[in-house]
């Protein structure tokens, strides 16, 4: 009798069984996410990492304190996006002499390679240039005199948001 019972349990080639199948699927799984996660590491481009972070980082206290000479200067800008151009129109403290032309940067939230520096012209208050098209999206503005000696900084929405105010970072805190 225990060899008939062993005819019955015996049915079949191990690869018949639905459990040794079942067994390998989770580590099989694991193997083939671990290979597409690795494939997309190696294959994509990690745009908002930084390689010289340290040198970014000492850089901020130049910066800081071009926003803090801006707001000596109560300097305040307002920026509008006219058609195909830009017009930035400034205003300063009494007595205080606005350059011939302005640096504007725009830069991308995301996409460092649409990145834009734009010169305006200007007769003291107003500045115009042309701009062309941009991509929608959160874009970080700053404008500053040719000298670099002051910079006001600011975010503007595409398409939506036409036009921002921008005013130095030291005067925001007030």
């Amino acid at each position: 009798m225990s060899r008939t019972m062993r005819e019955r349990r015996d049915t079949g080639p191990w690869y018949r069984e639905p459990w040794p199948w079942l067994i390998m699927v989770l580590p099989v799984t694991a193997i083939v996410a671990g290979a597409v996660t690795l494939w997309l590491a190696v294959r994509s481009n990690d745009g908002l990492v930084a390689d010289d972070y340290y040198r970014q980082g000492l850089a901020i206290n130049r910066s800081l304190a071009r926003d803090e000479r801006a707001g000596a200067l109560e300097l305040a800008a307002r920026l509008r996006i006219v058609q195909d151009a830009i017009e930035v129109t400034m205003s300063a403290r009494e007595g205080a002499v606005l350059p011939p032309e302005l640096r504007l940067k725009l830069a991308h939230a995301t996409r460092p390679r649409m990145d834009r520096t734009i010169t305006l012209a200007g007769d003291g208050a107003l500045y115009r240039a042309p701009l062309g098209a941009l991509a929608a999206g959160k874009w970080q503005v700053s404008i500053e005199d040719g000298a670099g000696t002051w910079r006001l900084a600011g975010p503007i929405v595409l398409p939506g948001q036409r036009s921002a105010n921008l005013v130095s970072q030291s005067s925001r805190g007030r």
